[in-house]
């Protein structure tokens, strides 16, 4: 019972700290750009990673706390203090459903989801859904997988060509920047993998930088 207390005086004080560095500017920005939060105090990213910093070990119930709020720096932090270690599937998935920026799909794939032990998994079943955020959110996984030098199997290899060229051609930019940019971190691990991937984007009338 005391830590349940000791954790939602813990989110209450961070989201006063929010409060006192609250940037209407950033916010508005944001707003214009589409990312449109129930609540977003333009709080920097930068200054996020460093308040990560300070509160110092990743904590899974702080971090489940965190994503029940209903505000973006809540979420973005809760992602930053998740241990990727003690995240399982369904939480993800269910996380993966109450995304709904494209900076915390973003987000979410660079502080927590390429540090699964199960990320290839999540990333491919994503590509294969109809909505393009959780596609955006899988691509930014296997980016950065790929630019660690991780390579998928033949079936990975095949499933990862068929989606990415069918994101390539959509009418998102998002979408279509995610996915090429994952194609060239493939790209980089081999010959083999940058001659796949130069065939592949030619074949749908693409340069491949």
């Amino acid at each position: 019972m005391k830590e349940g207390i000791d954790i939602q005086q813990k989110v209450k004080e961070i989201k006063q700290s929010f409060r006192q560095q609250m940037d209407g500017a950033v916010a508005q920005s944001m707003r214009q750009k589409g990312l449109d939060y129930h609540l977003n105090w333009g709080v920097t990213l930068p200054r996020l990673r460093e308040m990560a910093e300070d509160i110092g070990e990743k904590n899974y119930s702080l971090a489940i706390a965190l994503w029940k709020e209903n505000v973006r720096e809540c979420k973005i932090l809760a992602t930053m203090l998740m241990p990727p270690d003690e995240m399982l599937p369904e939480v993800v998935d269910i996380w993966m459903e109450q995304t709904d920026t494209i900076e915390l799909a973003e987000q979410a794939a660079f502080n927590l989801y390429q540090h699964l032990s199960y990320a290839p998994e999540k990333a491919y079943l994503w590509l294969s859904l109809p909505d393009d955020l959780p596609q955006i959110c899988g691509y930014h996984i296997l980016s950065r997988l790929f630019a660690r030098g991780q390579e998928p199997n033949e079936r990975g290899i095949n499933e990862f060509i068929d989606q990415a060229l069918t994101a390539l051609q959509s009418p998102n930019p998002s979408l279509r920047k995610a996915a090429m940019q994952a194609v060239i971190h493939f790209a980089d691990i081999g010959l083999m993998y940058e001659r796949l991937s130069r065939s592949a984007i030619h074949s749908i009338g693409l340069d491949f930088l």
